[in-house]
Formats: structure tokens, C-alpha cells, sequence
């Protein structure tokens, strides 16, 4: 490798003395011809396709920001939709709630309604009852009455040996029952 470097510098040197600065610099016509295409690219480059890359960066620029600004809307739609689902949960709940304590109300109402029927129900049986039995136990008294009085009067007939007349047998058959229901009976009440 240093003999093919060597060999290059000694054509160099055979070639027309030329220095080392002349190697690296281009010739001047060259370079003028250089500049001058390089100012012609460097202009048509600002005027045409650096307006047209500044551009299309601007409308991809543009385009991010549209989408970006849809996803931040998106996002806040979901959340608001996310918030009135919540919403509308609780309220569910809430009104669930109301309804199965509105029924338990209700129930209840309903079974304390129930009880006082029955109740009332009861004590009119029983009223029933006890007027049915102080009806039975006053025809049976009559019954009794009219029995005692026919018994006093045939009683008394053979007592007396002889006959009495009808109403002044009933007016003494009726004082013996007042007479008789005036005293206390073996349940210590009048008869």
C-alpha cells in the first residue's frame, strides 16, 4: 500500500510539478461554473420546491393537528357519554331502590290492612256471637218463664184445689218470676 502512494506522488510530480493545493482545488473555470450552477439550483430550489415541501409540511402539519384535535373531542364525548351513563345508572339505582322500598311500604301496609280485617272481622264474630247468645238465653228465659208459669199455675191448682181464673193466674205467676229473677243466681248475677 505505501509503494502504491508513492507511485501516486511521483506521477503527480511527472505530470507538471504541479503543488498539493492544485489536487484539492478544482481549476477556476470550474469553479466559477460550479457557483454559478449551484446559485441556479439553490434558487430554483427556494422558489419551487422549498414553497412546495414548506407546504405540504404545513398540511401534514395541519392534517396531525385536525386529527388530533378530533381525537381530544372524540375523547371528551366519550368521557361525557361515559359521565351520563353513570349517571343514568345511579338514577337507575336510585329509582330501583325507590321501587322495592315502595313495595316493601306497601307489603307492609297491606299486611297491617289484613290484620286489622281479621281483627275487626274477629270482633264481629264475636259481637255476633255474643248477640246471638244473649237472644238464645233471653227465648230461653221466656221459654223458662212460660214453663215455670204453667208449672206454678198447675201447682198451684192442686194447691188450692181449685181453679183460678187466667189473669189473675198470670198476675201471680208474674210476680213470682220477678220475684224469682230478682235473686242472685248461682253465677252471682241476676237471672
Amino acid at each position: 500500500m505505501s509503494s502504491a502512494i508513492s507511485g501516486a506522488i511521483l506521477l503527480a510530480q511527472e505530470s507538471g510539478g504541479h503543488s498539493g493545493t492544485d489536487l484539492v482545488l478544482p481549476a477556476t473555470p470550474e469553479l466559477i461554473w460550479g457557483a454559478v450552477s449551484f446559485v441556479i439550483v439553490a434558487f430554483v430550489l427556494s422558489r419551487i420546491a422549498f414553497p412546495r415541501l414548506r407546504q405540504s409540511a404545513e398540511k401534514r402539519e395541519q392534517s396531525i393537528r385536525e386529527k388530533q384535535e378530533e381525537a381530544e373531542q372524540t375523547l371528551q364525548d366519550a368521557q361525557s357519554e361515559k359521565e351520563k351513563y353513570a349517571k343514568q345508572r345511579a338514577e337507575a339505582r336510585s329509582e330501583a331502590n325507590r321501587i322495592v322500598e315502595e313495595a316493601r311500604g306497601s307489603a307492609e301496609q297491606v299486611r297491617k290492612d289484613t290484620i286489622a280485617k281479621a281483627e275487626k272481622d274477629a270482633e264481629t264474630i264475636v259481637e255476633r256471637s255474643r248477640e246471638q247468645i244473649d237472644s238464645e238465653r233471653a227465648r230461653a228465659m221466656q221459654e223458662l218463664q212460660a214453663t215455670v208459669a204453667d208449672l206454678s199455675i198447675e201447682l198451684a191448682e192442686k194447691v188450692v184445689g181449685r181453679s183460678l181464673d187466667g189473669s189473675s193466674q198470670r198476675e201471680l205467676v208474674d210476680a213470682y218470676i220477678k220475684e224469682v229473677s230478682g235473686m242472685p243466681s248461682n253465677g252471682g248475677k241476676g237471672a
